[in-house]
């Protein structure tokens, strides 16, 4: 097969892979997983010599350390520095530590089973301590529990896991020196990194912000995006020059770069690549799965899979608990990082390569991490049905949780559920407290929360996107639902749960942009506001003020353009001071009540030829109800009332049709 063959046949396998992983809510890292496992020459075979393939996917590695790098910043260590220097440390070290010891202990006691030198299970144990950021952050991210208590845990424990690869990518290298020369290769090893380090950490920030700066002036996205593949393949070329790892001077480049104002434009220019060449290292790794070793020697895979997941949820969630957390949160910990993660992956291949760990032992330990991995999404869905059948006292504590939200609500009436209380809730919040109209917050930051109940705001910890949490904050009594922060999937739940429990509610979402705004509204939104077009809209009127436009003419500019794009704003109701030349035959909102006796009482909206008059009905309010989202076949009933959109001249045709 062509190497032009085998890029198409990997390529289309990526594709389906990706895309049959995504259809059923799964990371799209495990679908590279399998479909190297399928393609590679232990399966299908298409590929039977893939070194290739491997070199682009070290690549991988490259970019994947890269990104690390140019997240790691002292700020974010500092806020979280007890979660990560605390019980991510505590983590790390103990696993490397219980497992070194453990693997050494199975070996002395059934030498025929497990042989292996302290190297090995050092080596073995670094793999084994690391946990999946790339799963893990995209299902935290999903569930909207990034900002929960066990969110910040678990975000604090992968960022010192990622932290430590660091010296084991130094260290593993150096374990397959010769046993009398291991002392003198670490010690090299060891003075080598901090040399290179200190190098260019010491002046480098200052010539990485000259530099970028220097290209940056020449206004050309190309150069730049060529400049960032240089800088980071180039100081990943020095350190595997000073006999350090590629992934190593990655590392260091992205530290460099996250400290100068060019971090975020470096995010989104490195990211296809990242993602890609990625994708391309979990390809690879997937080669290397021999699924008939692994079905010969199934025993030991169960062993390895089973041992290593039940230690490290164990060992989370007792150092967790040793930090302060409630049990429930603890275990919830433990449960999210339990699994092998990408940077085991790196690990274990360097340790094969180095002749650190036995190729037979490698298939094993491979597949035990794949299959942790592959555990991991439906290990997180059940986590809750998990902590609430162990631990007794988390069904107490969301009870009491929903009982404080239902107290803050009972009182309430036609109130307003705010979702999310970021700056855009809070500044709902007080829009709504001016107009005497009452809301309750639900957020899942506990300090956002403690700090805005302190100062005596209505909010409350919960999650708006579960059931629970909005019948306490009073759904079915609630005058609207509305969803503050910009997460699609979020704002998806929240419609779920409304549409399924109180479809009456109207909900209104924000957006980032109108990407999404047929999905939404599908899912039962009853209006979408993207901030593009606000911000556009408020950027025009400016412009058009400051150009000597008069400014009532700009503000029927900007209402037009709503009116266009938002169907609860299209109109306005008719007032006095509304009698301008301006004003003369632009459409505008009428409410007219249907009394008895008249002709149209009983028939459907659409059999009344309101549309041929070119008349638009907004709402309709039934019986002193709230304003109900009409339906064409929604019948007419004495006492309603219509509110109508149109000219002056077609909502008085209208009227007078209606009142026949």
């Amino acid at each position: 097969m062509s190497s032009l063959e085998l890029t198409l046949v990997y390529l289309l396998a990526a594709v389906l892979g990706v895309v049959a992983f995504r259809s059923m809510r799964l990371p799209p890292m495990l679908g590279y997983l399998v479909v190297g496992a399928i393609v590679g020459p232990h399966a299908l075979g298409v590929d039977q010599e893939p070194e290739a393939m491997r070199h682009l996917g070290e690549f991988g590695v490259v970019f994947l350390m890269f990104v690390i790098g140019l997240e790691f910043n002292l700020p974010k260590l500092r806020a979280m520095r007890t979660h990560v220097f605390g019980l991510g440390l505590l983590q790390v070290v103990l696993t490397l530590a219980v497992i070194t010891a453990g693997s050494l202990f199975l070996a002395a006691l059934a030498p025929g089973l497990w042989r292996m030198e302290w190297q090995t299970a050092l080596a073995l144990a670094g793999a084994a301590a690391m946990s999946s950021t790339a799963i893990v952050v995209k299902l935290l991210s999903d569930r909207l529990e990034l900002e929960s208590e066990h969110g910040k845990r678990v975000m604090g424990v992968l960022l010192f896991q990622d932290l430590a690869v660091v010296p084991l990518l130094v260290l593993i290298p150096a374990l397959g020196s010769p046993p009398e020369d291991l002392a003198r290769s670490l010690l090299l090893a060891a003075g080598k990194a901090t040399l290179v380090i200190a190098l260019l950490l010491s002046g480098g920030q200052r010539v990485m912000r000259w530099w970028l700066t220097l290209v940056a002036r020449r206004r050309s996205e190309e150069l730049f995006i060529l400049n960032l593949l240089f800088v980071t393949l180039g100081l990943a070329w020095l350190t595997e020059l000073a006999g350090l790892s590629l992934a190593l001077g990655a590392f260091i480049a992205g530290m460099l770069i996250s400290e100068t104002e060019y971090k975020h434009q470096v995010e989104t220019d490195i990211r296809p690549f990242h993602d890609v060449l990625l994708g391309l290292f979990f390809i690879t790794i997937g080669m290397l799965l021999d699924w008939r070793l692994v079905l010969q020697r199934w025993e030991l895979v169960l062993l390895l899979l089973v041992l290593p997941v039940a230690f490290k949820l164990v060992l989370v969630t007792v150092l967790a608990r040793a930090f302060g957390a409630s049990m429930g949160v603890s275990l919830r910990t433990g449960l999210y990082l339990a699994q092998a993660g990408e940077f085991g992956f790196v690990l274990l291949t360097l340790a094969t390569e180095q002749g650190v760990l036995p190729r037979a032992l490698m298939n094993p330990v491979l597949a035990a991490m794949v299959l942790s991995m592959l555990a991991t999404p439906f290990i997180v869905m059940y986590a809750n049905r998990i902590v609430m059948k162990l631990v007794a006292s988390e069904w107490m504590l969301q009870s009491l949780q929903m009982t404080q939200i239902a107290r803050k609500s009972i009182n309430t009436n036609r109130h307003v559920i705010i979702c999310g209380y970021g700056r855009c809730g809070q500044n709902l919040a007080r829009l709504l407290e001016r107009e005497n109209i009452p809301s309750i917050a639900l957020d899942l930051d506990p300090d956002r929360v403690r700090q805005a109940a302190a100062a005596g705001d209505s909010v409350e910890f919960g999650d708006a996107a579960r059931l629970p949490a909005l019948v306490a904050a009073g759904l079915a009594r609630a005058s609207a639902v509305v969803v503050t922060y910009l997460d699609v999937a979020g704002a998806m739940k929240v419609l779920a749960q409304v549409r399924a429990h109180a479809p009456q509610v109207p909900v209104i979402v924000r957006t980032q942009d109108d990407h999404d705004l047929e999905k939404l509204r599908t899912a039962g939104a009853t209006e979408v506001v993207p901030e593009a077009l606000e911000g556009s809209l408020m950027l025009a009127s400016h412009a058009l003020a400051l150009v000597g436009v008069p400014m009532r003419r700009v503000i029927r500019l900007v209402q037009d353009q709503r009116d266009a794009r938002y169907s609860l704003l299209r109109g306005y109701f008719h007032g006095a001071d509304d009698d301008t030349a301006d004003e003369i035959g632009q459409a505008r909102l009428s409410t007219l009540s249907l009394p008895a006796g008249v002709a149209c009482l009983g028939q459907p909206l659409d059999a009344l030829g309101l549309q041929a008059l070119g008349v638009r009905v907004v709402s309709l309010r039934r019986a002193g109800a709230r304003a109900l989202a009409p339906e064409p076949a929604s019948r007419l009933s004495e006492g309603d009332v219509l509110v109508l959109s149109g000219t002056p001249e077609a909502l008085a045709a209208a009227e007078e049709a209606l009142l026949r």
